[in-house]
């Protein structure tokens, strides 16, 4: 089956409480573009992260807002800001580092925030049936093209709220050449 490529730059998800520090009480994201999965989207707010050695600008908020506020960054950008962020499935930030978080209307310090995410897909509980792929199972992806190459250890999501996508980072999508809309094969 042919899945459909996400390549994910920084961004981040808020909680509520730290998106009315950083824009303002009562303020809502305003959606820019919808993204692939169904309810989420690219908000038109970006914010700066502020590392121990480094920033990065214009940062991307995705919403809707959340439980709890998760910084994704690739490798190349935890080097620029100095943060060791671990390789994690979204979600779990348990003793992640944190970070400085600037908006326009405020500063918030945000413990346990920042993870590089572990490559994924999401994928519907039918189209998972289809497949014979189980929710957390790990795949490989097969990326053809002048750097082919195949990716071990991708984490299969399943949920019946999912799109059917491949999820990776800048950094790896980079490495093998593959940009928004490409196509990848999992194989077992």
């Amino acid at each position: 089956m042919k899945v459909p490529v996400g390549v994910s730059n920084r961004h981040l998800h808020l909680s509520r409480k730290d998106l009315e520090i950083l824009f303002g009480t009562g303020y809502e994201l305003t959606v820019m573009k919808d993204l692939c999965q169904p309810g989420q989207y690219a908000a038109q707010e970006t914010v700066t992260l502020l590392g121990p050695k480094g920033e990065l600008e214009k940062v991307r908020v995705l919403g809707p807002v959340r439980s709890a506020t998760q910084v994704e960054v690739s490798m190349t950008d935890s080097f620029k800001l100095g943060i060791k962020a671990p390789l994690r499935e979204s979600g779990d930030l348990k003793a992640a580092p944190g970070i400085r978080i600037r908006g326009p209307q405020g500063e918030v310090e945000v413990s346990e925030a920042t993870i590089l995410a572990w490559r994924h897909i999401h994928i519907h509980t039918s189209e998972a049936e289809q497949l014979g792929v189980k929710d957390r199972e790990m795949v490989n992806v097969h990326i053809p093209g002048d750097r082919s190459m195949t990716l071990h250890n991708v984490i299969v999501r399943v949920r019946p709220d999912f799109a059917l996508e491949f999820h990776v980072d800048t950094d790896e999508a980079n490495a093998c050449g593959l940009k928004n809309g490409d196509t990848v094969e999992i194989s077992k």
